[in-house]
């Protein structure tokens, strides 16, 4: 076990250190998302919940504040699977906001039975789970830079090891099998994730990035997809004691979030029974995700399809892919 491992043992929401003056953005009104928020508010963050229900959202705000007296909390409209909204959001928090400390980059959708498309025409996993939050973070640069010590948080999955990155078929379209979709969009995240520490490093834009995953966890991201009596949605209920509570698997994405431990360009999950349960640890970053010039080419091709740009990173570009950043005018 690693020097910083050990530092993990058994870490909890007690370890948050003060996030006094610091300001997060989390994507996702319920499970995940609605602890993450819970415990950064506790610890004194400015926490803003996007989502794109506003009843959730305001039902997620105001359980906060009956838990949490003085929560700096509020809700705010974002729809991932829509390049508009992701837009609209960036301009309204560049207007209100100075900075933003921390961006977590949570919801997701998983696993529909059948193929469905987002308002842009995406397939609706890859362009909610890894498109959508790839153009929201492009938003959010100019406020992320300005941060204290920011960080933005990327959320993949244990399913993210079966994942492939399908670059002749990225939308599905030929063949859509709600899991392979699945993963190929969480494995997106972690590639993005990895890649954005690269480019950073790269370019000083001063930003630490980090992946998390949940393990397994107790939330209603499968009934919610695979519908309430599918095969996966049955199972969620019946088998409820299979997956640890949300709250526990929220732990590694708050560990990535605040920890002085928590390094970019790192990897955290569960510490128990193949990383589906327990505390957070350094999590094993499957190989397929290590491959740096599969990570610049679904960059790039990230930017092309979402139509937003970061800020130049020319030695990020391998001479391979050079021809398509010219042709987007970029290098």
């Amino acid at each position: 076990m690693t020097t910083e491992a050990t530092t993990m043992t058994h870490w909890t929401t007690s370890n948050i250190p003060p996030q006094d003056g610091r300001t997060v953005v989390v994507t996702g009104t319920g499970g995940l998302g609605f602890e993450d928020a819970s415990a950064l508010a506790r610890a004194g963050a400015h926490v803003i919940i996007a989502g794109r229900n506003p009843k959730k959202g305001t039902e997620a705000v105001a359980r906060i504040r009956q838990s949490v007296s003085k929560a700096h909390v509020g809700f705010m409209a974002l729809d991932l699977a829509s390049l508009d909204s992701i837009e609209a959001f960036g301009e309204s928090l560049r207007r209100s906001l100075d900075r933003v400390d921390v961006l977590i980059n949570n919801a997701a959708v998983m696993s529909p039975p059948m193929r469905q498309v987002t308002a842009d025409g995406f397939e609706l996993q890859f362009g909610t789970n890894h498109l959508g939050h790839f153009a929201l973070t492009a938003q959010l640069m100019p406020l992320l830079r300005k941060g204290n010590q920011p960080r933005v948080i990327s959320l993949s999955s244990v399913a993210a090891r079966s994942g492939a990155i399908d670059f002749d078929n990225l939308q599905a379209e030929r063949s859509y099998k709600p899991m392979p979709v699945y993963s190929q969009s969480k494995l997106a995240c972690l590639m993005f994730a990895l890649e954005l520490q690269r480019r950073s490093d790269d370019a000083g834009w001063g930003i630490q990035s980090i992946a998390a995953h949940p393990g397994i966890s107790r939330t209603d991201l499968l009934p919610n997809g695979a519908g309430t009596w599918s095969v996966p949605g049955v199972m969620r209920r019946t088998l409820w004691f299979l997956f640890q509570p949300a709250a526990q698997g929220a732990l590694p994405t708050l560990f990535a979030a605040t920890s002085p431990q928590a390094q970019g360009g790192m990897y955290y999950g569960p510490d128990k029974l193949g990383e589906t349960r327990g505390h957070p640890t350094i999590a094993k970053v499957p190989p397929q995700a290590m491959d740096p010039g599969a990570a610049a080419r679904l960059w790039i091709e990230s930017e092309r399809l979402t139509n937003v740009e970061f800020p130049l990173a020319k030695s990020r570009v391998p001479a391979s892919l050079r021809p398509i950043e010219e042709s987007l005018g970029r290098v």
